[in-house]
């Protein structure tokens, strides 16, 4: 029960690592407002079972990253609640693949609004309950494919690259006000973004891990419960990599 008496706000929660983070802070006593783009009958009737099994709260929320009036919707649906924010997990984000000279400046624009803009317009207006209390922990799920620079990785591994110079630069910003940021930039996840990949794309991702193997959204989600918990109390401004031991 690492989070127990702990409030979470999680995006993209529901699928992949999102919905992993949503089981595993759920599992350890956090209560939690879980933000999904669209709600689904299917997803509201996950979160209620959940929350009763674990014996927490889950709200979800909906709105869409790329709709700078759907976050403020977002953001005032949380904050009027006045529950105090302890973690914010920033997950949600999407997929984008094209060499260089094949990356057009809508899809750029668009992989940038969710993965970065939308990001950090999010955590500006949840930040003034972490500075009033002057606790928390954020929490950004980036990628080693803002590390690496792989091949079709242009707005992708762009938008990732940006989220974790963010990170460092907001957790410079915020300690004094006990605020911890840190990032972690998984490698390859069996999520729904491995199934898009190409299959030669995926093997050679998987030749260069020394396991040899996939990484499990839940093996992500157990590094976020530490990063949001105390036993990382003196962890700030950095990108923890979950990438089975990558030489890349």
């Amino acid at each position: 029960m690492l989070l127990e008496q702990k409030t979470a706000v999680i995006t993209g929660c529901n699928r992949g690592i999102g919905k992993a983070t949503l089981e595993a802070f759920a599992e350890h006593g956090a209560d939690i407002f879980a933000c999904v783009r669209r709600e689904t009958a299917e997803f509201t009737e996950w979160t209620t079972k959940l929350a009763e099994e674990e014996g927490v709260s889950i709200t979800p929320v909906c709105f869409d990253l790329a709709s700078a009036d759907e976050v403020k919707n977002g953001v005032k649906t949380i904050i009027v609640s006045k529950r105090p924010i302890d973690i914010l997990v920033n997950n949600a984000g999407v997929a984008s693949g094209a060499l260089f000279q094949m990356t057009s400046m809508p899809e750029l624009r668009r992989v940038f609004e969710i993965n970065f803009f939308g990001q950090i317009q999010f955590t500006q207006g949840l930040i003034r309950s972490m500075t009033r209390q002057k606790r928390g922990s954020i929490i950004n799920i980036a990628s080693t494919a803002g590390l690496i620079g792989d091949e079709g990785m242009t707005s992708y591994g762009s938008s990732k690259a940006a989220l974790m110079l963010a990170t460092r630069t907001m957790a410079t910003e915020l300690g004094a006000m006990n605020i911890r940021v840190n990032a972690i930039a998984p490698s390859i996840t069996k999520t729904d973004m491995y199934d898009e990949m190409e299959e030669r794309a995926r093997q050679r991702l998987i030749e260069t891990c020394a396991l040899k193997r996939v990484a499990q959204p839940a093996e992500v989600a157990n590094v976020a419960v530490f990063l949001a918990s105390e036993l990382s109390s003196f962890v700030t401004g950095q990108v923890l990599r979950v990438d089975g031991g990558s030489r890349a």
